[in-house]
């Protein structure tokens, strides 16, 4: 019956090895001489002598032989006891955020909770809650600034993921903004993945200013791969009317992205902006179906095991009687 736990063995075909011993006794010739008695080390026979004789019974001990034999094949059979996983959602898709970590988004101009706080501190939020939606998805995380830096390749674990994000701080790349560079690495780690559906969401409270190459160059080769770069305009002033003003994001740029790559561009000037998106991004890559349940083992051989292991200690520990 379905999600009830059964049975199961790893090594079915070490039943085979049960009837050894009678074949054993049957085919192969005598050993000559000898008695056959098994030998104890004299420490332990005096200590036996001092705490009076422990004899055990012809039919006992052969009883015993063979509960240590079958025992042990069962033991080496593996038995498994087989419960029933739940089902995730899955859709197949690959998933790697770029994240800016530009010395920009440190400055206090989002809220959360009803207080002002940084951009990084509400994309954290956000985007952490975003990532552990996307069970049955591979998420992986790339910050960039100066230089681009992989903080979580991409996993089915979109727990791990979403601590990463959590435990990103400003400094570890740098402080400039180099979007190209940050869009390539990601590009690169989804390029290498076998899934039929890639993914980048890029956000950025910046322009370009560093690295090595442009992100209208990075979005061409993000169509030309094949991978869709949704893009997410961060801040409440734009280069093209900044008059001025430093650490303004270039919505420009980052919509031409997403239109190269087939993608689609989000414009972001609050926390409850961010977490529309985030919502919009779930939905347009939805499509999610319940994949089939990974059923958990949980192996049973030690119990036989250890019915074998105190077989032997008992055969070991006593004397034939009449």
């Amino acid at each position: 019956m379905a999600g009830l736990a059964s049975l199961d063995v790893a090594a079915p075909l070490a039943g085979l090895l049960l009837p050894l011993p009678l074949l054993a006794a049957r085919f192969l010739p005598p050993r000559p001489g000898g008695s056959g008695a098994l030998a104890v080390p004299p420490s332990l026979v005096a200590g036996l002598d001092r705490g009076g004789p422990l004899t055990v019974g012809v039919r006992g001990r052969a009883a015993l032989t063979w509960l240590l034999w079958v025992s042990l094949v069962a033991a080496l059979a593996g038995p498994r006891l087989v419960l029933p996983g739940a089902a995730l959602p899955a859709s197949g898709r690959d998933i790697v955020l770029a994240l800016d970590l530009s010395g920009s988004m440190e400055r206090i101009d989002f809220a959360l909770d009803g207080r002002t706080t940084s951009r990084l501190a509400a994309v954290k939020r956000v985007g952490a809650e975003f990532i552990r939606r996307r069970a049955g998805d591979r998420v992986g995380l790339v910050i960039f600034a100066d230089q681009a830096d992989v903080a979580a390749a991409p996993s089915f674990d979109t727990r791990a993921v979403a601590r990463a994000l959590e435990e990103a701080q400003i400094g570890l790349v740098g402080r400039s903004t180099g979007i190209g560079d940050g869009l390539g690495l990601a590009l690169k780690r989804l390029n290498a993945l076998p899934g039929p559906s890639k993914v980048v969401v890029l956000l950025s409270d910046g322009a370009n200013n560093a690295g090595q190459t442009t992100p209208r160059d990075v979005a061409v080769l993000a169509h030309e791969l094949g991978i869709r770069v949704h893009t997410i305009a961060l801040g409440p002033r734009d280069l093209a009317d900044a008059n001025g003003e430093q650490d303004v994001v270039d919505s420009e740029a980052l919509r031409d992205v997403a239109a190269t790559s087939g993608g689609r561009f989000f414009r972001v000037r609050t926390t409850e902006d961010l977490q529309g998106v985030a919502d919009s991004i779930d939905a347009l890559e939805g499509g999610r179906d319940r994949a089939p349940p990974v059923p958990l083992r949980r192996d049973l051989w030690p119990w036989p095991g250890g019915v074998a292991l105190l077989s032997a200690l008992v055969l070991l520990l006593t004397r034939r009687g009449a």
